[in-house]
């Protein structure tokens, strides 16, 4: 049997290094938002032969001074071209720039994103999550309320949340580093992807909690809580990794074979389900016994 609690003290070190420095990536560079955020217009053009070079196009629309200009490649020799704008006209000089370089090129799509709508996106998705780990709290504690000792059932709720914070932390830590170095942005995809982390990881913890209070109550009064946390662990252990590892496995072949409009919401829910897998077997689990520790050091 694996000695998983003994290793706590390097979990945490390690959680804790991860999270301070998402959490300056996210003070210092924030997130690189797409038009979902911000507002502005997304327009498709497809090319009869081969989808001329990024660097092409911006040279093109480098006299419009167009805001937040991004190109993004898809099927079929098309390209979606995004700036910060919603004026008509600028959006027909983006076009009758582009034809006059490219006369076979013909306009697929336009979508315009309001910036007012942007922001009450933007605002209604951080609800949704603060809503989500609201719940998952509550929820574990209403689940737990029956093993009261020698932790309060409130406690796996706030172990839990702890852990599911620590995910999301990180996941969006990291990329904040992708928006800063390589552009990467973040739209509802992404929020999407967020929520779906939260009820996975979410998902694996309990499986673990809720075999610690089966062994809890077949207990006796003689063995310790840590050692029944550790049990619990080991016997949950490679159901955990297992689940896990056919997951991770099928989001890398959709970030792989994806395609360019799915890879990093695949990208994230693969980093984010793996921090999740982590965070259940070192993290929500520990902090149980954390918890315990410090209730005896208290009395």
């Amino acid at each position: 049997m694996y000695n998983i609690i003994d290793k706590m003290k390097y979990a945490y070190a390690f959680s804790i290094i991860l999270t301070i420095l998402s959490v300056v990536s996210l003070f210092v560079w924030g997130l690189k938002y797409d038009i979902d955020f911000t507002g502005g217009t997304r327009m498709g053009v497809k090319f009869t032969n081969q989808i001329p070079e990024k660097n092409e196009i911006a040279d093109i629309l480098k006299d419009l001074n167009l805001g937040s200009l991004t190109m993004q490649n898809s099927e079929n020799n098309t390209m979606f071209i995004r700036y910060a704008v919603e004026d008509d006209q600028i959006n027909e000089n983006v076009w009758k720039n582009i034809k006059e370089k490219y006369p076979e090129a013909t306009q697929v799509s336009v979508d315009f994103t309001n910036s007012s709508v942007s922001k009450e996106l933007k605002s209604k998705s951080l609800q949704a999550i603060a809503f989500a780990i609201v719940m998952i709290m509550a929820y574990i504690a209403w689940a737990f309320r029956k093993v009261s000792r020698p932790v309060e059932s409130w406690k796996y709720g706030l172990g839990a949340v702890i852990a599911l914070a620590h995910d999301i932390i990180i996941t969006t830590g990291i990329f904040s580093g992708l928006g800063h170095f390589y552009g990467v942005e973040v739209g509802i995809p992404f929020i999407a992807a967020l929520l779906t982390i939260l009820g996975f990881s979410v998902h694996d913890t309990i499986v673990v909690y809720d075999r610690t209070r089966e062994n809890l109550l077949k207990s006796s009064n003689k063995e310790l809580f840590p050692d029944i946390v550790n049990k619990s662990l080991n016997e949950t252990l490679v159901r955990s990794i297992n689940t896990s590892l056919t997951v991770i496995i099928t989001l890398l072949a959709i970030y792989i074979f994806g395609g360019a409009s799915i890879k990093f919401f695949a990208l994230a829910l693969l980093v984010g389900i793996t921090f999740g897998t982590y965070s259940s077997i070192f993290i929500a689990s520990s902090l149980l016994v954390t918890f315990y520790n410090l209730t005896l050091k208290n009395k």
